[in-house]
């Protein structure tokens, strides 16, 4: 959609001119199927590069993407992603044969390394990871979108589309995540290193079916996206992520199936590149549309191949993960492709370009092995891996062909890479660049570690040692450390705290430091409970709320101190509830707060804590102590 003039639906007729052509277009396309137009003999490789950038004294999102884009405007392979902290850069489609994995990898670092000193300039760096751990929700405001007619016509048009009263997500892993968000913005998280493999109409269902049956597996040995707003979830998460993002579903107490836009499917491919066409024009509501000139019919019965625009158009909103694509090559002949959106972003190009080795090679090794692959497997099975594998990653047992159980570590080593080794060679790939990137596959697969382990275990480490949002920050300096090496995800060291160097907290939100997992009392329970409960948890204030988790007042060990030392006997009864002395308007702060305004406020009141609100409802608590653990850290520092 990148390259294409699209705009919201605003009247039925403009509704109408579109669907006229998109109708146009399926049967334009089915007549060159029809008819052989399309490229044979040639098989083309491509891919697209998406990346994160931040600052680097933050290492929070930076919002400078059109100035990027400004600056290098002489550069047609640099375009925008959705969100204004992302850029995507397209490389030159070459064919799947000699050195094609080394000369794509020479191609992405030379480009990033013009992105990265234009970046430089700004005191700005770019990440390769398929979700970037610092990114907040408070950084997926349509503030941060990048300014483009198509991109606010979408979350336009998905906005409208929306069936309950927010978009939600609901992930769970290591940790939890239940939040809500007013626009599907949420998409903007991913970043992804999307392949394209160019393949004949004739070979596209066999091909299509190997894509959806080895998706699993390949996922597996790079997952790279595990850590969401500081928890860990998913090793995959953009999996989840993408689709609840944008789903414009909702719960009912019927049964009837919606399918979400972002899907991996619902059956085999049977027939032609035309049934996932037909299907997703017929499931899923026009979104956006484009301005027409050309009628694609009247095109190809003249003989011109047509560019299928509103094709293009509505493709480019259902968000298969593996997907169809159509094109014109360079000798003004139509092509196919599968596109695999599957695969995250980093955690190094070397990385990125292995993945790319191992699936097209898996591609092409397993279409010479095998003339239909449904044959072997069931539909459930393959659908079952992708899920399991978006959740658990290289630790996942897979069911596979004839009903056998293996494991990911035990497929990749003794099946999938011999295979993607045999397409790789067939195709006259050199043996060097085979070696070196199904090389790195194998030795990650060996140590079991791909990038979300890696991620895991390091945020882990980090969490037991610092803060949060240092923890967070130092994964990411680690990150960014590592790319500029030649060292694969899987060869680098767990993260030290002090390597941050630079970390300056001061300009940073309460929502970043505070506590959200709370211990909350109600008016109407007994102090002695409440006191037991502190002193259980070892706990100075806690937050009084209502039965809708709204604050209400608060409870501090002073106020209990000196409910104890009082002789009510000479004052009558003494209090039993809460309620009765509690603080109740108390001083408070919003998530946006920043921890200068949070610490000077409490300074000014003496006070030892504040608690967090979101229109009156309690969402977190900052104190003292979390203060005190920030300071102490750049103490050692210093």
């Amino acid at each position: 959609m990148g390259q294409l003039q699209v705009n919201l639906i605003q009247q039925q007729e403009e509704k109408h001119q579109f669907i006229r052509h998109l109708l146009q277009d399926v049967q334009a396309l089915q007549y060159m199927l029809d008819n052989d137009w399309f490229e044979s003999g040639i098989v083309r490789m491509g891919a697209e590069q998406e990346m994160a950038l931040v600052h680097l004294d933050t290492l929070k999102p930076a919002i400078i993407a059109e100035e990027i884009l400004e600056n290098l405007s002489q550069h047609p392979w640099l375009t925008s992603e959705l969100a204004a902290f992302n850029l995507e850069v397209n490389m030159n489609p070459r064919e799947l044969t000699e050195s094609c994995f080394s000369e794509t990898e020479k191609e992405v670092r030379g480009y990033l390394r013009i992105i990265q000193a234009e970046l430089m300039k700004k005191n700005a760096g770019l990440v390769l990871t398929g979700i970037l751990p610092t990114l907040r929700k408070l950084d997926l405001t349509l503030d941060n979108i990048t300014p483009r007619d198509r991109y606010y016509a979408l979350m336009d048009a998905l906005k409208n589309m929306q069936l309950g009263s927010a978009f939600e997500l609901r992930l769970t892993g290591i940790d939890e995540l239940l939040v809500k968000h007013d626009t599907p913005f949420l998409e903007a998280c991913n970043t992804s290193f999307q392949i394209h493999l160019q393949v004949h109409p004739s070979q596209f269902v066999q091909m299509y079916n190997i894509a959806q049956v080895l998706t699993a597996p390949v996922l597996a040995a790079c997952a790279n996206s595990p850590i969401v707003f500081g928890r860990r979830l998913w090793h995959e998460s953009r999996i989840a992520l993408f689709q609840q993002s944008i789903d414009t579903r909702t719960s009912h107490d019927h049964m009837r199936e919606r399918s979400p836009r972002v899907q991996f499917g619902n059956g085999w491919l049977r027939n032609s590149i035309m049934d996932i066409y037909k299907e997703d024009i017929a499931r899923f509501r026009v979104l956006i549309s484009s301005v027409q000139e050309e009628n694609s019919l009247g095109q190809v019965k003249n003989g011109t191949v047509p560019k299928l625009r509103a094709l293009q158009v509505h493709n480019s909103t259902v968000y298969r993960w593996n997907r169809p694509c159509y094109g014109i090559s360079p000798n003004g002949k139509p092509h196919l492709r599968i596109e695999n959106r599957v695969i995250p972003s980093g955690p190094t190009v070397q990385d990125e370009i292995a993945n790319s080795a191992l699936w097209l090679g898996a591609m092409i090794g397993m279409a010479a092995r095998i003339e239909d692959v449904t044959t072997h497997i069931s539909w459930e099975d393959v659908r079952d891996n992708f899920g399991k594998v978006a959740r658990f990653g290289i630790d996942t047992q897979l069911n596979w062909f004839d009903d056998k159980k293996v494991s990911t570590i035990e497929l990749l080593l003794n099946e999938l890479l011999p295979m993607a080794r045999e397409g790789l060679t067939n195709a006259g790939v050199d043996k060097a660049d085979i070696d070196h990137y199904l090389g790195i596959i194998e030795e990650r697969t060996k140590l079991h570690m791909n990038g979300a382990r890696w991620m895991l275990r390091a945020y882990t480490k980090l969490k037991n040692e610092v803060t949060q949002d240092e923890a967070l920050s130092t994964l990411t300096a680690s990150i960014m450390q590592n790319q500029e090496t030649d060292l694969p995800g899987h060869a680098w060291e767990l993260p030290d705290p002090n390597q941050l160097g630079h970390y300056k907290p001061g300009t940073l939100k309460v929502e970043e430091f505070m506590t959200t997992d709370l211990f909350t009392a109600q008016g109407d329970d007994l102090i002695p409970m409440v006191t037991e409960m502190m002193d259980w948890r070892k706990i100075r204030y806690m937050p009084v709320e209502d039965e809708k988790g709204n604050l209400v007042g608060l409870i501090t060990s002073r106020l209990l101190l000196r409910h104890y030392s009082k002789d009510y006997s000479l004052e009558g009864p003494p209090p039993t509830m809460i309620r009765e002395i509690m603080i109740k308007s108390p001083l408070t702060a919003t998530q946006k707060t920043t921890l200068i305004e949070a610490m000077n406020l409490m300074r000014e009141n003496e006070i030892g804590c504040l608690p967090v609100v979101q229109d009156n409802e309690l969402v977190g608590i900052i104190t003292e102590m979390d203060f005190l653990r920030v300071s102490s850290r750049l103490l050692e520092r210093s």
